[in-house]
């Protein structure tokens, strides 16, 4: 098949780099073009424009966030140069967005399928993510083989596609729960003197055997959030976007509020070029253990 990327950045690239390898034609597509050129060395074809990608079966976006994403596809008008082209917005989005763009497809009568994943840039190398998505069954059945070029599950969650971006906002407070979880018994039990790696063992081979706890455990109790899978900032601006989808859903979520604040306070002790999971090092700090 004939495929665009728009956005080959850390997730992006990997996506990209296995659709080649899955023998598609792929054409990608930068805001700064040195990031397509190990893609064209695989043997993709650059695009000069975002316009370029559209055209063929299908394109997957992989922008960063809300404005990138506009500023690209909707403000760029590429969706006007779609022939039969199913657009893949890989992207996270906040829900409000996602359902706006739902209408700006329907009006240019392009097919849009919401594709959000499960995974950092080492799984989307490996072609180990998860893929959530979304749209017309028709739609999603035609790129399903897509994304498993670079997903070893894809789960359909819904007709409409923000149904998408509201699982993938709920899957990401879920981690950053977790990682708060892990922040406070880890020091509940280094105040006690035991160990907070020996907690994490028990923790993971035990009651949270699980990718979550087995990838985020040890660079909590081992502050290592450095180099950042994902960058902190992205991390709140996930959990503001689900905390905009709860309220504009009537769906309280009270717990989102503290994983919120305690992101703004490593944000404010300048961890934001570190990993999300950094904010674990919030409840170190309040407890005098540094």
């Amino acid at each position: 098949m004939k495929i665009g990327v728009i956005g080959t950045g850390a997730m992006g690239s990997g996506m990209a780099a296995n659709l080649i390898k899955a023998g598609h034609d792929v054409t990608v597509w930068d805001r700064t073009s040195g990031k397509t050129v190990k893609l064209v060395a695989q043997g993709a074809t650059r695009a000069e424009t975002p316009a370029d990608a559209f055209g063929g079966d299908a394109v997957i976006t992989m922008l960063a966030n809300d404005e990138a994403v506009r500023a690209v596809i909707v403000d760029g008008g590429v969706l006007g140069h779609a022939r039969n082209t199913i657009h893949v917005i890989s992207s996270t989005i906040s829900v409000a967005f996602a359902q706006e763009l739902e209408d700006i497809h329907r009006k240019h009568d392009v097919p849009y399928v919401a594709a959000p994943v499960l995974g950092r840039p080492d799984l989307a190398e490996s072609g180990a993510l998860n893929a959530l998505a979304a749209g017309q069954e028709g739609a999603v059945a035609r790129v399903t083989p897509l994304l498993h070029a670079f997903a070893k599950q894809v789960w359909p969650v819904g007709p409409r596609p923000h149904q998408a971006n509201a699982i993938k906002l709920a899957c990401n407070f879920v981690l950053a729960a977790a990682i708060e979880a892990m922040a406070e018994a880890s020091v509940l039990a280094e105040r006690h003197g035991v160990a907070p790696a020996a907690l994490i063992d028990i923790l993971t081979g035990s009651l949270f055997a699980s990718p979550a706890y087995k990838t985020y455990g040890p660079a909590v109790v081992g502050r290592k959030f450095e180099p950042a899978g994902f960058p902190l900032p992205y991390g709140l601006k996930d959990i503001r976007q689900a905390m905009a989808a709860a309220e504009n859903a009537g769906a309280p979520m009270p717990f989102a509020a503290v994983v919120h604040d305690n992101l703004v306070d490593a944000m404010a002790h300048g961890d934001g070029q570190k990993d999300w999971s950094a904010f674990a090092a919030v409840a170190w700090r309040r407890a005098g253990l540094h």
